[in-house]
């Protein structure tokens, strides 16, 4: 198949203008923590393990339902058919479910390392995948210091999927699903700012409750999810030695480290299969 040479240096062009002029690829705005991102806070304490939220989830993305409850010793993992999970530990105040997805992480590591744009942080908080912009690299989910992105090896059409915290349900005013449908009200929707304060709040009336630690306050630089325990987070699966700064602060000074062409590689593919796709697009409007 020939290659559209007009299609294949424009892509080419931008990204190389972009590291010849010295600027990061993905950098973070310069008022980062200024900007009021939403999240959603977790509170174990409340937690039943119903399961309600898997559901609701699995109803909003199309996904099948989850398989099985939540089973003290048995570790589920989401997967391109599962964005979220609910496991059980056994802990010493007895046994305390917890609710993992993609933690939104406030300068997320998965954005960073994507040099198309396909993994963005949204100005309004989650982070989400473009499936349009993506040239399959899987930088995102090497990247990644809470191994959530996955990808649909079985599909013939394969996607990166994780939770998006239902962000067209936002643009549409609403909660996301998994909120929406606890019954418990282990889940609160806000802004990070409020969340934050919240924790706070129960930390400081419940001492007793709660361990005084927001997880996700600090971790990798702040992220969108926060959690609340009763028991230190190393019980509960958590890796509580990430570093507090965030992860693509390690890589700021890559470009101007590296060789150009180990930076200029994945936009080169990108050039090639965009050239490629729309050439067979008009070659299918042709016949």
């Amino acid at each position: 198949m020939r290659i559209d040479r007009r299609n294949f240096f424009r892509v080419l062009g931008v990204t190389g203008a972009t590291l010849t002029l010295g600027k990061e690829v993905n950098a973070t705005p310069k008022n980062q923590n200024e900007i009021e991102f939403y999240g959603i806070l977790y509170d174990s304490t409340r937690c039943v393990g119903c399961q309600s939220c898997e559901i609701a989830c699995a109803e909003a993305n199309n996904l099948p339902e989850s398989e099985g409850a939540p089973e003290i010793g048995i570790i589920r993992k989401t997967d391109e058919t599962r964005r979220t999970v609910v496991n059980a530990y056994d802990t010493s105040k007895g046994e305390v479910y917890v609710k993992r997805q993609c933690m939104h992480c406030n300068e997320p590591a998965c954005a960073a390392a994507c040099l198309t744009q396909a993994m963005l942080k949204t100005k309004e908080g989650p982070v989400i995948w473009r499936g349009e912009k993506c040239m399959g690299c899987r930088y995102c989910m090497v990247s990644c210091p809470f191994d959530v992105p996955k990808f649909e090896y079985h599909s013939a059409n394969p996607e990166i999927t994780k939770c998006d915290m239902c962000y067209d349900r936002l643009m549409e005013g609403k909660m996301p699903a998994c909120v929406e449908a606890c019954p418990a009200e282990a889940l609160t929707f806000g802004t990070r700012r409020e969340l934050v304060a919240e924790a706070r709040k129960r930390i400081h009336e419940n001492p007793d409750l709660y361990v005084d630690h927001i997880y996700g306050e600090h971790e990798a630089g702040g992220t969108g999810f926060l959690y609340l325990s009763p028991v230190p987070f190393n019980e509960l699966g958590f890796n509580t030695k990430l570093q507090k700064s965030s992860y693509p602060e390690l890589s700021k000074g890559f470009l101007y480290s590296v060789p150009t062409v180990f930076v200029l590689w994945p936009a080169l593919l990108l050039g090639i299969r965009e050239a490629t796709k729309n050439n067979h697009t008009k070659e299918l409007e042709n016949e």
